[in-house]
């Protein structure tokens, strides 16, 4: 996971204030819909997910709330360098958690969250102009990943319809292509 929030941190440190209202990959998001959907995700809940809590039911960060105000990629860096912390913490992979009120095993919740950083790290950079480099043993296993879940992704609104990709195109094209982006998307 940290390699994942390293390579989507680089990415956000260069966008532009002026660059949230541009459209992504994801139909229905721009930038900084993007932006809060990674922050609210796989920063902030992945940590509770992590060490299994819930988050209090007065709690002000929502879906809707608006996280790209001040220095929303320093914020992004901190909450994210907790959320892999505590992934990394004994214990962290066992048994169920959950993120929105469901349970699944912790270890998928925690793949998932790698997942998301992989692919929305991609949505935004694309977004922005900007290239991002992501390790290849954690493509990898993101391709697994996505590979086996994306029947149910599709289902579940989490991936588009699959896009065919060469099977010698590089791992990231391939990751995308099954969660339903196409690589060579452009703004």
């Amino acid at each position: 996971m940290a390699r994942a929030a390293t390579s989507a941190v680089e990415v956000a440190r260069n966008v532009r204030p002026d660059q949230l209202d541009r459209s992504t990959p994801c139909p229905d998001w721009d930038v900084r819909a993007l932006v809060n959907h990674l922050m609210f995700w796989s920063a902030f809940r992945s940590e509770l997910a992590a060490r299994k809590q819930q988050a209090p039911a007065d709690d002000p960060i929502t879906e809707q709330t608006d996280l790209t105000r001040g220095d929303w990629a320093e914020t992004l860096a901190s909450q994210l360098d907790k959320a892999v912390a505590a992934w990394g913490e004994p214990g962290a992979t066992e048994g169920d958690t959950g993120l929105a009120g469901g349970s699944m095993p912790a270890r998928m919740i925690g793949m998932m969250m790698v997942g998301e950083l992989v692919v929305h790290g991609w949505d935004l950079a694309r977004a922005t102009g900007q290239s991002i480099e992501t390790d290849p043993a954690v493509l990898a296993t993101v391709h697994e990943m996505v590979a086996a879940m994306g029947p149910q992704g599709r289902e579940m609104g989490a991936f588009g319809a699959e896009v065919t990709v060469p099977g010698s195109a590089p791992m990231l094209d391939r990751v995308l292509g099954l969660s339903g982006r196409d690589p060579s998307w452009t703004p």
